[in-house]
């Protein structure tokens, strides 16, 4: 889709390609360790970013540069199937550019709803905790608090021990056929149904998202059964292998009656020992702090430890 709003004097604007990927991957790693004091992203999470299935980079994304070619700053919008909820991601040096790269977003997530039928649209946008500037931008706009994530981290010895599998359980490491995703699948959605910012993606949509994922595999899928039914599931990926040489979890829930009983703390150490067993540093997680189970006691009680703030800031915009 042509651009027809122009970008601030001084720098051009075009769709986002794969091939722009190590641009993009400059550009958000000045920019993070300007605010963080590291990186916080390598290549495969950018690829991993332009392969959402809600994402179209001909129309959710924005590269910009200056008139001597160096990437200044970088936008993209993805949303669920339904478009009326989108993510936005906003990342620029200069303040100008970073207010006029989020007006293009907003936009763009207002009129995707629209398309899509809907009256209004939920904006989120997660920024570090110390991003002083950007938290001002957006609540200049109008956006405001809406949860946190905590980013928890626990560090592997050479003795990190093997946990006993609970009585009557049954743990299935992978999940390399139709069945074995269906029941991750379930597992999943009954375990965070009801959360605020937990989107329920159909199956397929939510079997291409891992399938297009670089940092994925299916090895890395492992579904508790109690008595035959599938009752927990915990999912990893690589995502910090590369900068941080930690497992990354990405989903580890348990089904409603059946808390409480150990078996996500189970999945954790049966995780921190495989992790260790590869050699890898430590493992880490976010912690949604309005998750209505106690997750954040859960982890702290095994040895992790929060490390990095996120908020998320929403605004919920008319269409019409």
């Amino acid at each position: 889709m042509e651009m027809t709003a122009a970008p601030p004097a001084g720098y051009t604007v075009r769709r986002p390609r794969p091939t722009d990927a190590r641009d993009i991957l400059e550009v958000v790693s000045a920019y993070n360790t300007q605010v963080v004091g590291f990186a916080d992203c390598t290549l495969d999470d950018i690829f991993d970013n332009m392969a959402e299935p809600g994402f179209d980079p001909e129309t959710d994304g924005w590269l910009v540069h200056t008139e001597s070619g160096q990437a200044a700053g970088y936008a993209w919008i993805y949303g669920t199937s339904g478009a009326d909820q989108v993510d936005i991601d906003v990342v620029a040096a200069d303040p100008v550019l970073s207010r006029w790269l989020f007006t293009q977003a907003t936009e763009r997530g207002r009129d995707r709803a629209r398309d899509h039928g809907h009256d209004t649209v939920v904006l989120d946008a997660g920024i570090y905790r110390g991003d002083q500037a950007l938290r001002d931008l957006v609540s200049g706009r109008g956006f405001s608090p809406s949860t946190t994530y905590h980013r928890m981290r626990v560090d592997h010895g050479p003795g990190t021990p093997e946990p006993t599998l609970p009585a009557g359980a049954v743990l299935r490491r992978g999940a390399h056929d139709e069945p074995s995703r269906r029941a991750a699948y379930e597992v999943m959605t009954r375990s965070f149904a009801g959360q605020e910012d937990v989107t329920v993606r159909p199956f397929e949509e939510w079997y291409q998202v891992r399938e297009a994922r670089p940092t994925f595999s299916w090895s890395q899928l492992s579904v508790l059964e109690i008595d035959g039914r599938p009752v927990a599931v915990c999912e990893s990926n690589d995502q910090f292998v590369e900068d941080e040489n930690c497992g990354y979890i990405t989903r580890l829930g348990v089904v409603p009656g059946y808390r409480g009983k150990g078996y996500a703390k189970y999945l954790l150490s049966k995780t921190f020992a495989q992790n260790a067993a590869a050699g890898l540093d430590g493992t880490i997680l976010h912690v949604d702090t309005d998750n209505p189970t106690p997750a954040l006691g859960l982890y702290l009680s095994v040895g992790m430890q929060p490390v990095l703030i996120i908020d998320v800031w929403r605004q919920v915009l008319s269409t019409t």
